[in-house]
């Protein structure tokens, strides 16, 4: 499936749609152009962090602390928006088998379809591109290529024992 077909299952009934993909791999790119068609809202967790934790999240720990406030915060709205007959993409990382579980779960008991996109990038290539994100400032958040050689050592791609709808791209 290309990105055209999976716009265009946005049309059909309401959908969520998850990102896995190490740092700069271009979860958020994919995510901006899936969130491009009609009734479809884009809620992206860096934008959410950078807002309501100016500052505060230096450390993996912060990180996991404040992510998990947002994600209990919006989980109630996402459930509605979809009922409302609304497309979401979570640009939430879908990067280890915890968060894979928690957006799964927002599917099932929204009763909405979804589809995990996989971006398969290389660490070289991540390291490239974050490289050019930081000196862009293009993500409210700096990364550095200690910090992702360390958030890197979580990370794992869906295994077919997690049984998950997923798209892949090279």
């Amino acid at each position: 499936m290309n990105l055209a077909e999976a716009s265009s299952l946005l049309k059909n009934q309401p959908r969520l749609h998850f990102l896995c993909g190490k740092i700069a791999s271009g979860k958020s790119t994919l995510a901006k152009q899936l969130a491009n068609s009609p009734c479809t809202i884009l809620l992206c967790e860096d934008e959410w962090l950078a807002a309501l934790y100016p500052n505060e999240i230096t450390e993996l720990v912060h990180y996991i602390e404040k992510s998990a406030l947002v994600k209990q915060v919006l989980e109630g709205h996402i459930k509605q928006l979809i009922q409302a007959g609304n497309n979401i993409v979570m640009d939430f990382p879908a990067n280890t088998p915890l968060q894979r579980q928690w957006l799964r779960s927002l599917a099932q008991t929204s009763n909405a379809h979804y589809i995990f996109h996989v971006l398969q990038v290389s660490n070289d290539e991540c390291k490239a591109r974050l490289v050019a994100r930081n000196l862009a400032g293009e993500n409210p958040f700096q990364t550095s290529e200690m910090q992702f050689d360390l958030i890197a050592e979580h990370f794992s791609y869906p295994e077919s024992s997690e049984q998950l709808n997923c798209q892949f791209y090279p």
